[in-house]
């Protein structure tokens, strides 16, 4: 059993499992991490995919009786099958744009200064969505119309950019489409059970002849690491937005973003791996 790959393991999982659901892009912060811990070979690329599990895990375990409400009601319910297909028709756009591009877009974006520059821009973003006047339409997911549900499913597709955050685009781009801050972030955890189930199967589906049974305890590791950083996480989360904005969270990525165009620039670390 080689000990410090399982470190590696651990690390990812911790890095994906707290970037996940915050608005600063877990894609971007893995293929960072990656780089300097030397994990990013194909297969740890299926690696990053497959431990996204881990933290959906964790999201349905924290709205776990919505979700079992949903499905027990699907039946009988107008309420719950308009939940339920709003979730189906914003998770639609990304899997044809996955589809489309998706390879094209791994071979060509997943790099650090993509990375850093999605970073500092998204942070900007933030920024001005958190300075604008915002009227709310919708305050609450279940008040949300298939309209509602198929454009956020649309700002979803941009997050396909590393480093620009696919919980990030949801949730602000909900907050500029007139959902409440709890709606845009509720229906933001939502649309990542689908999502990045989806993600993860077809990757390990796709890249299956890459692994083996040897590889079970380093992805064992990662999603227990993942599940757990979540977790905390999205209880965390949905315990700040309560009472703050994402602010914070934008000038984080700035900061970042920055500090990897200048230690690339000035060739202090190599983030070409």
């Amino acid at each position: 059993m080689d000990l410090v790959l399982l470190a590696k393991a651990a690390v990812m999982g911790v890095v994906e499992g707290l970037t996940e659901f915050l608005p600063i892009s877990s894609t971007g912060h893995l293929i960072l991490a990656g780089t300097l811990l030397g994990f990013h070979d194909e297969k740890a690329k299926v690696f990053e995919l497959a431990i996204q599990t881990g933290a959906i895990l964790a999201v349905i375990i924290v709205y776990w009786k919505k979700l079992r409400d949903t499905v027990v009601a699907l039946p009988t319910q107008h309420e719950a099958r308009r939940f339920a297909l709003n979730v189906l028709i914003a998770f639609l756009p990304a899997v044809a744009i996955g589809l489309l591009l998706g390879k094209a877009i791994k071979e060509h974006l997943f790099t650090a200064q993509v990375v850093a520059i999605s970073l500092i821009l998204g942070g900007f973003v933030i920024l001005w969505a958190e300075r604008r006047q915002q009227a709310v339409r919708v305050d609450d997911v279940d008040r949300m119309t298939p309209w509602d549900a198929l454009k956020v499913g649309l700002v979803q597709c941009v997050a396909m950019i590393p480093g620009t955050s696919r919980s990030g685009a949801t949730i602000i781009g909900g907050m500029l489409l007139g959902l409440s801050r709890k709606a845009a972030t509720d229906f933001s955890f939502y649309l990542a059970i689908p999502t990045l189930i989806g993600a993860g199967a077809y990757s390990l589906y796709k890249e299956r002849a890459l692994l083996s049974v040897q590889d079970a305890p380093m992805f064992g590791v990662g999603l227990l690491f993942s599940f757990v950083s979540a977790w905390i996480c999205v209880r965390w989360l949905l315990r700040y937005i309560a009472s703050h904005s994402f602010t914070p969270f934008a000038w984080y990525r700035i900061a970042f973003g920055i500090i990897v165009l200048l230690t690339a620039r000035f060739g202090w670390i190599d983030w070409h791996g």
